[in-house]
């Protein structure tokens, strides 16, 4: 899984950028990893990441891949 990182801590703030379908570009988030957030594999297969969207302050997935930097 890119840019899956063992190194996530409890309220540790972080970038994330990933392919938001939404709007159908690139978009990077501040993010932090907080009691909701988790690593995880959706049922059709998709590696997913569920953190804290601090710039609209609540929880946002990433999926396939995404880069977190500190």
């Amino acid at each position: 899984m890119k840019g899956r990182t063992n190194h996530m801590e409890k309220d540790k703030q972080f970038s994330i950028t990933y392919w938001a379908g939404k709007h159908k570009k690139h978009i990077t988030r501040r993010g932090q990893w907080k009691e909701g957030s988790r690593y995880w594999t959706s049922r059709s297969g998709t590696n997913c990441l569920t953190y804290f969207d601090l710039d609209s302050g609540g929880y946002r997935t990433a999926t396939t891949a995404w880069k977190v930097s500190f």
